[in-house]
């Protein structure tokens, strides 16, 4: 049921924050309130108002079937637009690489760990357990091109699975179904409390995140000042400057069809340093290719380097995935 719409302007209505109803959602949600009292006060009312996406509900099929990135996020959008909420808190990787007119991401608070984390069934011995030593023809769980495409590139003999839910769903699924591994955000998992001590936590450099993993994007309308206020002790300039370039790859590369690509940006000094990965959902071809810059290009590095995939080649394996969907 939607919310009525707040008193733009009334500066002691209560913030009301949008969130999905999954556990890690809600877990984001409480630690964006939280940190709000933390900076402002707890005398700063807050409401949290659960919302349910299309990617919610849906559960049986993957995304990039479906709809891609904006079925977590449309639906939250629409009720912003629509004055019931005035925050939404998303995980970035969820966001397409446009916003829905008149919304804006306000802030990037502290990234977490960016990493995927391949958490193993606890039948397999200590041995076994890492992305080179899982038993030939081993299952492995994960609905995501991007990681499917990377797991078939070092791993040609895997078996991928198809794996939906949440993140403590997935987790069981690991051992109801008998895989031998599943693929998660090691953020999620940390920030639930649930990364194994067995997990692997996979290298970047060859196992390369999605554009925003673990980074949180605090939305508002473009026009709220008193959001945006609040929001600023909250931000975090690496964890900007990182999803400045992540998206504006993005950006360039995502038409709205789902695609195994990925990008990762580091902060050293005063320099980024931005790689992205394109990748046919069979593991091959591969592109990669890294880009630096001041932290002040940080977007235009993204945009550049995304070109630079097409010049070498990807455009070729985008098509062919746009057309075989």
């Amino acid at each position: 049921m939607r919310a009525a719409p707040r008193d733009l302007g009334s500066p002691n209505a209560p913030l009301r924050i949008g969130t999905r109803g999954s556990e890690l959602a809600l877990w984001q949600a409480h630690h964006v309130r939280d940190r709000l009292r933390a900076a402002w006060g707890e005398a700063l009312a807050i409401e949290l108002v659960i919302i349910s996406t299309e990617g919610d509900r849906i559960q049986d099929r993957p995304l990039y079937l479906i709809g891609g990135k904006g079925l977590f996020v449309n639906a939250i959008e629409a009720e912003m637009v629509a004055g019931a909420i005035d925050l939404a808190v998303h995980s970035m990787k969820d966001l397409p690489g446009r916003l829905a007119d008149g919304l804006v991401i306000a802030c990037t608070p502290a990234r977490e760990d960016p990493r995927d984390a391949l958490v193993f069934n606890g039948r397999l011995t200590e041995g076994e357990r890492s992305l080179v030593s899982l038993p030939i023809g081993a299952r492995v769980g994960t609905t995501s091109l991007r990681r499917a495409a990377l797991l078939r590139r070092r791993r040609p003999d895997l078996k991928i699975e198809p794996l939906r839910g949440n993140v403590p769903t997935r987790l069981r699924k690991l051992e109801e179904e008998g895989l031998d591994a599943v693929v998660l955000a090691a953020a999620g998992l940390r920030r639930l409390g649930l990364l194994p001590a067995g997990a692997e936590l996979l290298d970047p450099d060859g196992f390369c995140p999605a554009a925003g993993q673990g980074i949180l994007a605090l939305q508002s309308r473009d026009d709220d000042a008193r959001v945006r206020e609040l929001l600023a002790p909250l931000n975090d300039p690496a964890a900007s400057v990182a999803a400045a370039a992540e998206r504006s790859f993005l950006a360039r590369l995502d038409g709205g069809c789902q695609v195994p690509m990925a990008c990762h940006a580091v902060i050293e000094g005063d320099d980024v340093i931005v790689r992205g990965v394109i990748c046919d959902p069979s593991g091959r071809p591969f592109f990669s290719a890294s880009s630096v810059g001041e932290r002040g290009r940080a977007a235009a590095l993204g945009l550049e380097l995304a070109e630079t995939l097409l010049r070498m080649g990807a455009a070729e394996v985008l098509g062919r995935f746009v057309h075989a969907r």
